[in-house]
């Protein structure tokens, strides 16, 4: 049977980040694409018996050199999503992601899109007005929005920054919650909260909160208002029913942008009771200045265990007969 390689140089440091702790990733690599890889004195060599799998492996390699080489700390789901653009033979992808660096976290670390759906999401935020984000957990949609906020804050493109999202139980009731109106609605907006305090640090947060410049407050606070100069984000939009999302849209004023982010299959509403992002997705798709970006399963960058759900769930979705469990 016929034998195919392919060689590749790369530094002593690149390689180390390549191979991985006990060289599970290069495991990950050849289990996947059914060939060998081993390291010669600074030359990976690529052999198997099917030469486009022999190419495709190498492909792979070439990409995560090139994002070790950016000065990158290689991770498990770069390698997954690596093994998975290899598949359908999508070369360059992690030159042009990893190019895109947002802004830095109070530790000086970059953010950046992962994945080429985060990279459409983050160009749609620039391109448009107003960006509905759509995908399952995991996805990056409110964590990358947050970013792109604190840094057209920082540049002073807009002079402050909203966030908001409905007051829902997630499918649990808890009953009376003691403290002022500020405690009460503080559990709902934590995820706002952390990551505000990531990216931004605690202490920069506070002081542009008490000035009136960063908000975090519940759907219910945005009636009635007008929102000019602002950057307001919307979370968890599955929750809103459709008069509270037309109440939310039609809030935006001059030198603003909205970004707005849900989980159409994780809806906490009361049953019957249609979703605003849903039927937002329908009666606005067409609209110049807004823009649908449709997040997947492929564009999870939590635990990787966390994509394996994701995609269980969607396949469970698919088989279950008439919407019955």
């Amino acid at each position: 049977m016929a034998s195919y390689s392919r060689e590749l140089s790369a530094s002593v440091e690149d390689l180390k980040n390549l191979f991985g702790e006990h060289d599970q990733y290069i495991r990950k690599i050849e289990n996947d694409f059914r060939v060998d890889v081993v390291d010669r004195n600074g030359v990976v060599k690529v052999s198997g018996t099917s030469e486009p799998q022999v190419v495709r492996a190498m492909g792979v390699i070439r990409e995560l050199l090139t994002l070790s080489e950016r000065g990158n700390d290689l991770e498990e789901q770069n390698v997954n999503y690596a093994i998975e653009m290899g598949h359908e033979d999508t070369a360059g992808i992690f030159e042009k992601i990893d190019a895109d660096c947002i802004c830095h976290t109070v530790q000086g670390k970059p953010v950046k899109p992962k994945t080429l759906g985060q990279k459409e999401y983050v160009d749609a935020i620039r391109k448009n007005m107003i960006v509905f984000g759509i995908g399952p957990a995991g996805t990056g949609k409110t964590y990358l929005a947050m970013a792109m906020a604190i840094s057209a804050f920082k540049n002073n493109e807009v002079s402050r920054i909203i966030l908001t999202r409905p007051a829902i139980e997630a499918g649990e009731k808890l009953g009376f919650l003691p403290g002022d109106l500020q405690s009460k609605v503080d559990p709902y907006l934590r995820p706002l909260y952390d990551a505000l305090y990531q990216i931004m640090g605690a202490d920069s947060f506070l002081r542009n909160m008490e000035k009136g410049l960063i908000e975090v407050a519940p759907l219910a606070y945005m009636r009635g208002r007008t929102l000019d100069n602002a950057y307001i984000i919307l979370d968890e939009a599955q929750n809103t029913t459709p008069a509270q999302m037309k109440m939310f849209l039609t809030r935006i004023g001059f030198g603003s942008k909205v970004i707005v982010t849900g989980d159409a299959t994780q809806k906490d509403l009361p049953q019957d009771t249609r979703s605003g992002l849903d039927i937002a997705s329908r009666v606005l798709k067409n609209i110049e200045g807004i823009a649908f970006c449709n997040l997947t399963s492929k564009d999870v960058v939590r635990h990787p265990l966390v994509q394996k759900i994701v995609r269980a769930y969607d396949e469970y979705e698919r088989r279950k007969p008439n919407g019955r469990n």
